[in-house]
């Protein structure tokens, strides 16, 4: 009887002790997961700030169906709406040759083709530059989870900006830097498949800044390329 309760006593206290470390592991990483998304946060918030005060070129590439375009480039810097403004300093496409209904045919699909990297725009607006208020809301959802990865840590957010999307920010802890964004998304409906890959860059003065955007629409067979560079002070 004595040796029965003595193994039950056992077992409790073997399961109780498994409880509490389970807890304290679980605190810890929410501890860890907490200090790194502070981190993220101030310096997504320090790293817009400081390029309201620059200008800069922004050279884009679309491929279609396998077919590269002419690339297009401006002039760019944020205005006193906050939003950036942009200044094309490329030459304009050349008119396109052919009897007016092949001219009508063409001008029509660059139409349909500019309403899309209005989407695209748009959808690329909300994941780039990341946003704190964003990334605190899906934590509070629950909805961020911690990667660690040696040197770097991969925060991974589920429904950051629309439902079943997915971006994934890498940070070097010891640079204290934002290094690469990582986005699963669509445009409209999930079947249309957006895919983002983003690699930042750094200024002399520390500030982080977009220095490549991959953007990849499979149901459209679209690639847009951009590439930002000569950044100057105004």
């Amino acid at each position: 009887m004595n040796s029965n309760l003595a193994s039950l006593s056992m077992r409790f206290l073997i399961v109780g002790t498994m409880g509490i470390a389970m807890i304290v592991s679980v605190t810890a990483q929410d501890t860890q997961l907490q200090e790194k998304l502070a981190a993220v946060k101030q310096i997504a918030a320090a790293n817009q700030q400081a390029l309201h005060q620059y200008q800069w070129t922004e050279t884009t590439q679309m491929t279609l169906k396998g077919d590269p375009k002419p690339a297009s480039t401006n002039l760019c810097h944020y205005g006193p709406d906050g939003q950036v403004q942009k200044t094309l300093i490329s030459p304009p496409p050349e008119t396109p040759s052919g009897g007016r209904l092949k001219e009508r045919i063409i001008e029509k699909k660059k139409e349909e083709m500019k309403d899309y990297m209005g989407e695209v725009k748009v959808l690329l607006g909300q994941y780039v530059p990341p946003d704190p208020q964003k990334m605190q809301q899906a934590y509070q959802a629950g909805k961020v989870s911690l990667n660690p990865q040696g040197g770097l840590v991969n925060l991974i957010f589920r429904d950051y900006s629309i439902p079943g999307d997915q971006m994934t920010l890498t940070f070097d802890t010891a640079a204290h830097k934002i290094i690469s964004l990582n986005v699963n998304t669509y445009m409209g409906e999930e079947k249309d498949a957006v895919t983002l890959q983003v690699q930042m860059g750094s200024l002399p003065d520390g500030t982080n800044y977009v220095q490549q955007s991959v953007l990849n629409a499979t149901a459209k067979q679209l690639v847009v390329t951009t590439t930002n560079s000569n950044y100057q002070k105004l």
